[in-house]
């Protein structure tokens, strides 16, 4: 790639791939010019340092969380799209959850602010205080991080497969009338994960969480 050429957008890009393939700690000025076949000197026109290019990567994959999320909704659907859109982005970059702790001060991040206030208010119409709203927030986030960190890898690979088998034999293989439930899980091992049905479930099972405590509110509906 000729130096001239190069963007700061064709640097994110670089960068985030790299971090979703390798890890945040695989991203150094020092790989990406090499991969851009830049000097790192190049990279430094763009970002002064590590610490910018993080907040930038982060920036760019949060961009989109409030994108679709519709005033007039009710606030249970508003919440619904901002957690869905933020499971999205993780989905679509493993490296987020690493990448949000590589940030010093996400507050520093104009993305990041626009989700947190768009969620501060939605929780304020459903009747939380700004207290709660805050911690409501926070184990949001922190849930939906648990939530794709935790998922099952399917990419449909033989030794996925095997893996799954072998996993399913050793439940089974457990004493009956000690662990029924266990062996009973164990029989649903013989079809691949439904990935999807996983995030589905795992998105309901926070929001409901909210609504029920929502629903308790002084004044609710």
């Amino acid at each position: 790639m000729a130096q001239e050429k190069l963007t700061r957008e064709t640097v994110v890009e670089q960068a985030l791939a790299l971090a979703d393939q390798e890890g945040v700690d695989a991203v150094t000025i020092r790989r990406l010019a090499s991969l851009l076949a830049v000097t790192p000197m190049a990279l430094y026109w763009h970002f002064k340092n590590k610490e910018e290019l993080m907040a930038a990567l982060a920036e760019h994959v949060l961009s989109g969380v409030t994108a679709d999320v519709s005033p007039g909704d009710p606030w249970q659907r508003r919440l619904r799209v901002i957690v869905e859109a933020v499971v999205r982005a993780m989905r679509d970059n493993p490296c987020v959850p690493d990448l949000l702790g590589a940030v010093k001060d996400k507050h520093e991040l104009e993305s990041f602010n626009r989700a947190t206030e768009a969620t501060l208010d939605v929780l304020a119409e459903a009747g939380f205080t700004s207290r709660e709203a805050f911690a409501v927030s926070s184990y949001l986030l922190n849930g939906v991080t648990a939530l794709v960190k935790g998922c099952p890898l399917w990419t449909g690979e033989p030794r996925e497969a095997e893996e799954r088998r072998l996993r399913r034999l050793k439940l089974e293989s457990m004493p009956g009338d000690r662990y029924p439930r266990m062996i009973q899980y164990g029989g649903t091992l013989s079809e691949p994960p439904d990935i999807d049905g996983y995030y589905g479930f795992g998105v309901d099972l926070l929001l409901r969480g909210v609504e029920a405590m929502a629903a308790r509110r002084p004044g609710a509906a």
